[in-house]
């Protein structure tokens, strides 16, 4: 999975950068926005909206929903080249994601710098992440793969129906960070994720099938399949938090522990405060809620999350979830190599070690 990730993400960049340029002049902002009614400054759309845009971009990242939505356009037996812009749609939406979310949790680093928000403000941050969001209709109204006027229509609805269910599922999130109590049941945790990053796998899955024109029981089967998996790429992510804290701990002038820092209240959290004994329960809240934490209330917290065996049920769920992702595969007649690309995906969101 690795060798096809590395094979694709260099024509997803591409392709991103021929539809968002590193540099914007006033050719781009009349051809892609339309003319204006009076003057562009591109300058300033260059500060504000390009350079923040890849630097964020340009820090890495799998690129893997782009991929995934190529491998699926690749399994229902078209050509995932006619396709590109398409598969960019939700690697934009999910870095604009990121952006927005990093002001929220006031995050400090993202992909091993600055958050955009310290380096380049704030307002300039939001205004770029908000970006991302709509830059992806320009891409389905130019309509490079010469789409039916009602397939567009089709992908329109479907942006507007689950990015409207992403900002549920962050709406939750941040309001469980702003609580000291963890009141959360682990059916409330799934919804979440199923929000806020499930909305944007069924975004990869419900576009692949809706512009290679397959009936809605196709694109529901690989909707449910691409949200089952992303909910356990979300359990993956945290207990790779977990692992590296272990890892990390003791590394002079690292610092680990984000999860906890920030008081998430992630599935082995969640766990914890319901199987723990009520005295660690009640002091993994107080490192949770804490502004500030040292190493060794970082490490607490994790002695208490493993101790109630929280990460072990953290891997179990991923592990179900991910072979319920596969099983619904099989309710699709799709060619048996790219099917099995397809099942590995959900192998590699709960495998891989960054």
């Amino acid at each position: 999975m690795q060798d096809v990730l590395s094979e694709w993400r260099p024509v997803v960049d591409e392709t991103i950068a021929e539809i968002l340029p590193r540099v914007i002049d006033d050719a781009f902002l009349s051809d892609f926005f339309g003319d204006p009614t009076y003057e562009y400054h591109s300058e300033a759309m260059q500060r504000a909206l390009a350079d923040p845009i890849w630097d964020l971009l340009d820090r890495g990242g799998k690129r893997w929903r782009a991929v995934l939505f190529l491998l699926i356009v690749d399994a229902l037996g078209d050509d995932p080249e006619e396709y590109l812009s398409y598969a960019c749609i939700p690697e934009i939406l999910h870095n604009g994601t990121i952006i927005v979310d990093d002001v929220e949790d006031e995050a400090s680093m993202r992909r091993g710098e600055q958050a955009l928000h310290h380096g380049h403000g704030t307002d300039i941050a939001l205004n770029a992440g908000n970006a991302m969001y709509f830059i992806p209709l320009k891409i389905i109204s130019r309509n490079s793969a010469d789409l039916s006027p009602q397939r567009q229509l089709d992908a329109y609805e479907m942006l507007t129906h689950e990015l409207n269910r992403t900002h549920l599922g962050q709406g939750m999130d941040i309001r469980w960070h702003n609580q000291k109590a963890v009141e959360v049941s682990e059916d409330q945790y799934f919804e979440m994720c199923a929000c806020k990053t499930g909305c944007l796998a069924r975004i990869v899955a419900r576009l692949a099938a809706i512009v290679t024109d397959q009936p809605e029981s196709v694109e529901w089967t690989l909707a449910r399949y691409a949200e089952e998996m992303s909910i356990a790429f979300q359990i993956g992510d945290d207990i790779l938090d977990i692992e590296h804290t272990l890892d990390e701990a003791g590394d002079f002038g690292k610092e680990f522990g984000n999860d906890i820092r920030e008081g998430k209240k992630t599935l082995m959290v969640i766990h914890a405060a319901e199987n723990a004994h009520p005295e660690q329960a009640a002091r993994l809240e107080e490192i949770l809620w804490a502004k500030n934490n040292t190493d060794e209330e970082i490490l607490e917290a994790v002695d208490i999350i493993q101790e109630a065996g929280s990460l072990e049920h953290a891997r179990r769920v991923a592990q179900d979830l991910a072979a319920s992702a596969r099983a619904h595969l099989g309710d699709l007649d799709l060619e048996p190599e790219r099917e099995t690309h397809l099942k590995e995906f959900t192998r590699f969101v709960i495998e891989r070690d960054a």
